[in-house]
């Protein structure tokens, strides 16, 4: 009889450790920096606006000569809070149904969900702990280039250096579907 090793959920993930500033070190001994985008409503601005920021997202494309991934993530909103607080509001009442039917019916079409942007950064080493503190010294200061350049477009990077959050970040990762169906 041959029996099958079980292997436990860290086995396969590619994460060795969260450092003390945020980065992630996979297995593969190559690092990984998220970053937060906060985006500006483009449909907000003038006709001049957009072609500004749009001429600015051009010169960021051309400017990060490394490896970059774009991640959005959406999660559908809870409003039961929010209609609960209007229901608890005797003022205009005739107003406050219709106002309650509509976002009733933006739930119900799915159509009230919360995007998060993120930049994930990473850099790739051999397994010396010269080339690591190259490597986070290289993704710091992308970060600082990414966080200038989307800042011309006037949108806010942030950055995540918090243990708990990067863990929290990784969670909503890889449980995407759960956050999808909320």
């Amino acid at each position: 009889m041959k029996f099958e090793q079980i292997h436990s959920v860290q086995s396969w993930l590619p994460f060795e450790k969260i450092l003390d500033n945020g980065i992630i070190k996979l297995k593969d001994s190559s690092y990984v920096k998220i970053l937060k985008v906060s985006p500006i409503n483009y449909n907000l601005k003038s006709e001049l606006e957009k072609e500004a920021i749009l001429n600015s997202y051009k010169s960021f494309i051309k400017s990060c000569n490394f490896n970059l991934q774009i991640l959005i993530q959406s999660k559908k909103e809870d409003l039961s809070k929010h209609i609960k607080s209007l229901n608890q509001n005797n003022c205009y009442p005739e107003i406050k149904e219709k106002y309650i039917k509509y976002i009733n019916s933006l739930n119900h079409n799915k159509k009230s969900s919360n995007k998060n942007f993120y930049i994930i950064i990473k850099k790739y080493t051999s397994n010396t702990n010269n080339l690591e503190s190259i490597a986070i010294q290289n993704l710091q200061e992308e970060f600082f280039k990414i966080k200038e350049l989307l800042a011309r477009c006037g949108n806010i990077v942030s950055e995540y250096t918090n243990e708990s959050k990067v863990k929290e970040i990784l969670f909503s990762f890889l449980n995407s579907r759960l956050f999808l169906s909320e």
